[in-house]
């Protein structure tokens, strides 16, 4: 599935925007991954000492995304806990054996992902030579804020001192990976520094705790209570205000009061919707009504100052929900 993560862009190209290399120079490898993981040591097992290293790193939001191998197998451990990350490894090619720290180990085949918060515990693992691996570098910092914001708590050393399998062949994290492959592929620079990168940041974070926290036997929005109608119509008026905008569910949440969670628990007893939902609707009517103005501007200008990037999807959006594509609500002008 990511054979050809980051090597490509959209249109089939080698891509030209991340920060790529092949390296066989121990001391450019450690400086290239001490800054888009931390600093670690890193030991070939075998007869084998010079690495044959693939590189390359886009971000996404605050979260580093990486592709990488050694070329050799090796053990790694040792990572700095001051440098305050997540590391969470997804097997491309080859095998992991992680060490979970109690003499017993898990072995991470194609399309399995690890996460150790090398920032709460000790952290080893060990690479055959075949290895490649599609790795996120996640701040724990920002876990933690999105957990206070989703579910009105930061969790324990519980859940951060768990080391754990996620995921796996046909998961939904392993297809939310596979999206954000190619959002990177398409649109290299929104990913790293506007909006849209916001968003995938927090659909990455959100599903990482919900994944981590079930392996880890807690429940994170266990004593959330329902939010009182208040908080919802609140919400309600900050996405007819900012719609415009696209905001994310943590900021209609700050705005209302309440964490996501709770505000999602609302919005499904007193409205029988979503956050989420309810903005889509807000944005898709905002374009329809713009639409049928006779000003002189496409529908692609319309479609991008409501924040559609994608026309495709959005024009598939739209019809599905008015009968009709833009184009012809356009005509009516």
């Amino acid at each position: 599935m990511f054979e050809n993560a980051l090597l490509i862009d959209a249109a089939g190209q080698p891509t030209q925007r991340h920060h790529q290399a092949f390296s066989q120079d121990w001391d450019r490898i450690k400086e290239w991954s001490d800054s888009v993981y931390m600093p670690y040591t890193v030991t070939p097992i075998g007869k084998r000492l010079q690495p044959a290293s693939e590189m390359y790193s886009a971000s996404v939001g605050r979260i580093d995304i990486t592709r990488f191998c050694y070329g050799i197998p090796v053990t790694v451990g040792e990572c700095s806990p001051e440098a305050g990350n997540i590391l969470v490894l997804t097997t491309v090619r080859g095998n992991g054996r992680h060490d979970l720290g109690d003499g017993s180990a898990v072995d991470t085949a194609v399309g399995e992902t690890f996460v150790a918060d090398c920032s709460r515990t000790d952290y080893f693992v060990e690479f055959d030579d075949d290895h490649l691996q599609l790795n996120l570098t996640v701040p724990h910092q920002l876990v933690a804020e999105y957990a206070q914001q989703w579910y009105g708590l930061v969790p324990d050393d519980r859940l951060w001192q768990h080391k754990c399998s996620i995921g796996g062949r046909g998961s939904s994290w392993l297809a939310l990976m596979d999206y954000v492959v190619r959002a990177v592929a398409e649109s290299p620079e929104a990913l790293s520094r506007e909006r849209l990168g916001v968003r995938v940041e927090e659909l990455i974070t959100a599903q990482l705790l919900e994944e981590w926290a079930a392996q880890a036997g807690l429940q994170l929005s266990a004593g959330i209570d329902s939010a009182e109608p208040v908080y919802v119509r609140a919400a309600e008026d900050y996405i007819d205000t900012f719609a415009r905008s696209v905001p994310t569910a943590s900021e209609i949440a700050v705005a209302a009061g309440v964490s996501v969670r709770a505000l999602t628990a609302g919005f499904r007893r007193y409205r029988d919707t979503t956050p989420s939902q309810l903005l889509r609707e807000r944005r898709l009517a905002g374009v329809r009504s713009e639409l049928l103005l006779a000003d002189g501007r496409t529908v692609s200008d319309i479609a991008n100052s409501w924040g559609y990037v994608n026309l495709g999807m959005f024009a598939a959006s739209y019809r599905k929900r008015f009968g009709e594509l833009p184009s012809q609500t356009r005509l009516r002008t």
